[in-house]
């Protein structure tokens, strides 16, 4: 049976981790803990290949326009492009609908001199009363130019963050491709029916000679090199910023320093809106600041190009060690001690973040590291329960073995600490209370059997409740007299004044008894305290066949015969204790000094003290 558990357990709980992540709260955590690792990393250094232009406060404050530009201002971004030596022009601006003939115009004339322009698109997905789906496309003087083209949609997960590249849609049969797509297939040579040399088959899209690998079907991972701004960002307004422009009335000739530094040379530009009042920006990895959609585009070309690529572990392989973590750490677990099973636990966790970590910054390869933590953490739990389980059926073997003979203190503590159940003691400092009753002899011949029995159990029953709401244990009864120890079985700094206070409130609770008994037409009885501190062996101290936690030595016989001494002093509250607990408690209780006196068995005479009350 526990090696059919041993088996059943760890499967069951793989099985569950492996459903739990099909649900999108799960996926959202494993998407969490991957962001992590970005932002653990850090930026990665990007090559000089792709530049930004970017729509931002600084070319609204120089062009004093409104949005969107006028398309002139577009056409005469890309000839100074042109002659800047720009070797490709990816637009993250979507020149979908009209504006006037002539802009227009401009801009189709430019991009078709330029022979090197990507504009952009968009699908759209919309329901009204059904499903629909649309394409928009350029406008038509750009297409009729045979401009190049591609979508820009971004696809979000859940949280909102964009963590994937949109490769293409489908509509009609036919792919519309991603801008970043397009530049890729354009990048050696710019042709009009690019999109007949793109592949797709199986996991893999292949655009010139680029081979990006695809996941959910039309998607690509995006490795991220760095939060917003990592590539280089150059003003829209600076490269417009020629002889021929009046920024705000400052000629400044911004256009002429690009050209001369060959910012532009051979490379990559990408053209988009990096101001967060134009709403193109997005939630990425590293989210400390939003980053521009222009720029999402760029992280993707810049991974394509230097085939950076992140990779899931193989899915077979994952699914293998899961199973086989499952099936040894619980076994492992349920072995070792708790104490050490969370140690190990824990380490393993720690193991699993720096493994994927590792994983991730040398090799570009990601593992469900939530998965792995949930399913430690469970297989950590389930034995625990299995260690509680076993635990419980041996505290209940203990209790019925030993509560008959011991208080339920010292049951707990057994419990706790079942190595005190073998035989020996220690010498622990504790203090010792004795109570008995005064002539309980006489009484007892007095009145019936049953009568006294009655009159004992109510008396001994308040008792043992004052001495146990005073973290005292009752050691044993010895006919009317109780023994009871403070500061063991577990230790206490404060036991003698604990001792003290159970003897005031037993004083208490024995003046509401005798009220209660003369008020039943009953005769009461008095009793005699005695309290001692000091060292006493105290533990196992009974045979083989029989447990006795007790105590024992002169503190202990002390004790015994200072309860007596009460016949000998007429005290106020019937409490004697000694000078070693005097010491203890002067600053926290009232008590008068009585006698030197010398007790049987001592040869040195002993300070007694009567206690009155607390201060």
């Amino acid at each position: 049976m526990k090696v059919l558990r041993r088996l059943i357990i760890p499967i069951v709980i793989f099985i569950i981790v492996r459903i739990l992540f099909q649900f999108s709260f799960f996926s959202s955590l494993e998407h969490k803990a991957q962001d992590s690792l970005f932002r653990l990393r850090g930026p990665v250094p990007v090559a000089d290949s792709i530049v930004i232009v970017a729509i931002d406060d600084v070319t609204f404050q120089d062009l004093q326009q409104s949005w969107p530009f006028p398309r002139e201002l577009h056409a005469k971004l890309i000839d100074n492009l042109v002659n800047a030596g720009a070797r490709q022009i990816v637009f993250d601006i979507e020149f979908t609908e009209y504006s006037n003939p002539w802009s227009d115009a401009a801009l189709a004339v430019s991009a078709a001199n330029a022979g090197n322009v990507i504009m952009a698109g968009k699908f759209i997905e919309y329901t009204d009363n059904t499903y629909h789906k649309q394409i928009q496309t350029p406008i038509q003087p750009l297409l009729a130019e045979q401009i190049n083209w591609g979508i820009v949609n971004m696809p979000k997960d859940l949280d909102s963050f964009v963590r994937e590249y949109r490769l293409f849609e489908e509509m009609g049969g036919e792919k519309y491709y991603a801008i970043g797509v397009a530049a890729l297939a354009n990048s050696r040579l710019y042709h009009p029916d690019w999109q007949k040399g793109i592949s797709v088959s199986g996991k893999t899209l292949q655009a010139a000679n680029f081979r990006i690998p695809v996941i959910k079907e039309k998607n690509a991972r995006i490795n991220y090199f760095g939060p917003a701004n990592t590539f280089p960002h150059i003003s829209f307004s600076n490269v417009l910023d020629d002889s021929t422009m009046d920024m705000a009335g400052i000629d400044l000739d911004q256009y002429y320093e690009l050209l001369e530094r060959g910012v532009f040379e051979d490379k990559i530009v990408l053209i988009g809106a990096t101001l967060s009042e134009l709403h193109d920006e997005f939630h990425t990895p590293f989210s400390s600041r939003m980053t521009a959609g222009v720029e999402i585009h760029a992280n993707f070309l810049e991974m394509v190009r230097k085939g950076n690529y992140l990779q899931d572990i193989n899915f077979w392989l994952f699914v293998l060690a899961e199973f086989v973590l499952a099936m040894l750490l619980f076994s492992l677990l349920s072995w070792l001690k708790p104490q050490w099973s969370v140690l190990v636990a824990i380490l393993l966790i720690l193991l699993t973040m720096l493994a994927s970590y590792i994983l991730f910054a040398n090799h570009n390869l990601l593992i469900r590291m939530v998965e792995v933590v949930l399913l430690i953490i469970l297989l950590y739990i389930s034995a625990l329960v299995i260690h509680y389980l076993r635990s419980q059926k041996e505290k209940k073997f203990i209790k019925s073995a030993f509560q008959q003979y011991l208080a339920p203190e010292l049951v707990n503590e057994l419990l706790r600490n079942p190595q005190n159940l073998k035989y020996g003691g220690s010498l622990q400092e504790i203090t010792v209370l004795f109570s008995d009753i005064r002539a309980f002899t006489t009484y007892a011949e007095k009145h019936k059997p049953e009568e006294t029995a009655q009159i004992l159990k109510e008396y001994l029953t308040a008792m043992v409740e004052t001495i146990k709401q005073n973290c005292g244990i009752v050691d044993k009864f010895v006919g009317d007299e109780i023994m009871a120890l403070y500061g063991t079985p577990v230790p206490h700094a404060d036991h003698a004044l604990q001792a003290c206070r159970t003897a005031l409130d037993m004083r208490v609770a024995l003046i509401k008894l005798q009220q209660k008994w003369k008020a039943e037409g009953r005769e009461d009885f008095e009793i005699g305290i005695g309290i001692n501190t000091g060292p006493a062996v105290v533990g196992n101290l009974g045979s083989e066949q029989i447990f006795d936690y007790t105590a024992i030595g002169d503190t202990i016989n002390l004790g015994a015969r200072l309860e007596g001494l009460n016949k000998e002093f007429e005290t106020s509250q019937k409490i004697i204790i000694s000078e070693s607990t005097f010491e203890k408690v002067k600053d926290q209780v009232q008590a008068n000094f009585l006698a030197d006196v010398k007790v049987k068995g001592k040869d040195l005479s002993v300070k007694i003290y009567e206690l009155i009350g607390l201060k």
